[in-house]
């Protein structure tokens, strides 16, 4: 079942990854955030109320409440470290993410076996790859590098602190709608600060309400892929259930070969090949 889940996890934020670089290309990164965020956030609002997920409030809120709180701030520094590129570096750099959990898994006592820790060492190396490392060229400016860490250490956050924030699945609704909720506040606020200093939410040119079906599956696609890797992590060793969910930079490069007809370069052919041995490795350990 861990192993289900995290694979879920890669699928579901490869695939909003890959939509929301799409739409960054038509308007800004943070009302990306904001709009397809606050959908998600209506949707499990209902929800919650639906399925009587209010009961289930209790002080692991707070850990649903950080991860609201941290997250946009990890995509946003995402964003711009891709802005500044070049991607082959920052997509990368960018799966250092998987060491806060895999971190935390092991402060708590887990001990993978010897096919889980080989599997562990090639998926990671496979994800890395996958991303096409640019090992030549421009060099890369300081504040990419700092900007990415910033946001894999963020994205690593999100990942330990969502595995805690619920033991139910109603209780998982609730923790999710918190989190978005505070996705929300923090977007909006910062989004409400650049408004107020001119800078234009959306493109002259741009009609917003054609983008609100990619937005919505943006957003749904994200706090699905955050409730699927709370169930791995619960099910399941935390090590192995965050090195399968980072997978999701696989997802996304083939996605951009399926949809786009981006050719995928041989190192980033090899990745996707070792990142399935690493995945097969962990599912037999």
């Amino acid at each position: 079942m861990t192993a289900l889940f995290a694979l879920a996890t890669s699928l579901l934020w490869g695939l909003a990854d890959f939509g929301g670089g799409l739409l960054t290309r038509r308007m800004p990164a943070l009302t990306v955030v904001v709009v397809s965020q606050t959908i998600a956030a209506a949707v499990l609002g209902a929800i919650v109320v639906a399925t009587g997920g209010w009961s289930e409030a209790g002080p692991r809120l707070w850990f649903a409440l950080a991860a609201g709180l941290i997250g946009p701030i990890a995509l946003l520094s995402f964003y711009q470290a891709l802005a500044l590129g070049p991607m082959g570096v920052v997509s990368p750099l960018a799966t250092l993410s998987v060491a806060v959990p895999v971190g935390v898994g092991l402060l708590l006592g887990e001990r993978p076996g010897v096919l889980q820790v080989a599997g562990i060492l090639v998926a990671v190396a496979g994800v890395v790859l996958a991303g096409g490392p640019q090992l030549r060229g421009a060099p890369v400016q300081r504040k990419a590098i700092w900007l990415t860490l910033v946001a894999a250490l963020g994205f690593g956050t999100v990942f330990a602190l969502i595995a805690e924030a619920s033991t139910t699945v109603t209780g998982l609704f609730l923790a999710l709608f918190v989190q978005r909720a505070a996705n929300v506040a923090g977007g909006g606020a910062a989004l409400y600060a650049a408004l107020r200093r001119g800078t234009p939410a959306l493109p002259d040119d741009s009609l917003p309400w054609r983008s609100l079906p990619a937005l919505a599956f943006v957003g749904l696609a994200d706090v699905a892929a955050n409730g699927t890797y709370a169930i791995a992590a619960q099910h399941g060793p935390v090590t192995v259930a965050a090195v399968l969910a980072s997978l999701y930079p696989v997802v996304t490069a083939l996605a951009a070969r399926g949809f786009l007809s981006e050719r995928l370069r041989a190192v980033q052919a090899a990745g996707a090949g070792l990142a399935l041995v690493g995945t097969v490795l962990l599912a037999a350990g």
